[in-house]
């Protein structure tokens, strides 16, 4: 990434002249003129040189650290798109965003429930599933019948036969290796922290499979595209498959919407009349 000196000059200068003095706990005088902050109180706040920060506000600075950029972005109070704005103008990547966990915010919630037309499923980056819509549970089961600890996508490929029976067994190898990729893509992004490697060393131990695609070291966010799900009754229903990410960099809702004019919205209307109550009865 590259450094853009005069707009990162510009934007240090101007965030330094909005913030009031009395917003980090310095006195206001009669005599003072200077909006804002003065370079040496936003130097001594962030811990560097006044002439340090006055270089980067006429661009002529190097190019800052990432330890010199939180400090700023401490010191200057901005916010974390502000932050991240700082970071990429510096030409660094920002640092990762707020993680929401296994916590399901009600907006959420309540987006699942008014997407009534389409199975939505909201995951975590590790594939644990946190929360599904009715017609999700139409479509794969209610999570309700599975154990907590067992709720994530990729434990369930590895281990239950009865995940992989819902898909063409001819798409089962693609299915696999996108999930093992996007898996290592999310234990990377963490920085392979407790969950990420406590998940990948239980799926090591349960599947020589997984253990074999694990080893290849492929890496690759997964990406929307068509996939196909074998529902007991309905049969088989092709699907455009997407994601999208949600403001938490954790979590992730799967869409699972039929292509236009094709039998795909017919079978989800008699999936709707079929219901969560005998949906994959025999896949559980």
């Amino acid at each position: 990434m590259t450094m853009d000196r005069a707009k990162l000059a510009e934007f240090l200068r101007r965030s330094r002249e909005r913030l009031r003095p009395e917003e980090v706990g310095l006195a206001v005088g009669p005599r003072r003129r200077t909006p804002g902050l003065r370079r040496e109180e936003l130097a001594q706040s962030a811990g560097v040189s006044a002439d340090y920060v006055m270089r980067l506000e006429q661009a002529r600075g190097p190019q800052p650290s990432t330890q010199l950029l939180a400090a700023l972005a401490r010191a200057l109070r901005l916010s974390e798109d502000e932050r991240d704005h700082l970071y990429l103008l510096a030409g660094h990547r920002p640092p990762p965003g707020a993680r929401a966990g296994e916590h399901v915010r009600p907006a959420l919630r309540y987006l699942l429930d008014r997407l009534g037309d389409t199975p939505a499923q909201l995951i975590t980056d590790l594939g644990d599933l946190l929360a599904q819509n009715a017609l999700a549970d139409a479509l794969f089961g209610c999570v309700c019948e599975i154990e907590e600890r067992d709720r994530n996508i990729v434990w369930r490929w590895f281990t239950d036969p009865r995940m992989r029976a819902m898909y063409p067994a001819e798409d089962h190898d693609q299915l696999g290796g996108e999930l093992v990729a996007d898996l290592r893509a999310a234990a990377a992004h963490r920085g392979y922290d407790r969950a990420a490697t406590a998940l990948i060393e239980r799926l090591e131990a349960a599947s020589d499979e997984f253990a074999a695609r694990w080893e290849r070291h492929e890496v690759a966010l997964r990406q929307g595209h068509r996939v196909r799900v074998i529902h007991p009754t309905v049969g088989p229903i092709e699907f455009d498959f997407e994601i999208l990410q949600t403001r938490a960099t954790d979590q992730r809702l799967r869409l699972f919407t039929p292509p236009p004019e094709s039998a795909g919205i017919e079978a989800l209307e008699l999936l709707r009349e079929v219901g969560p109550a005998t949906a994959h009865r025999d896949h559980r």
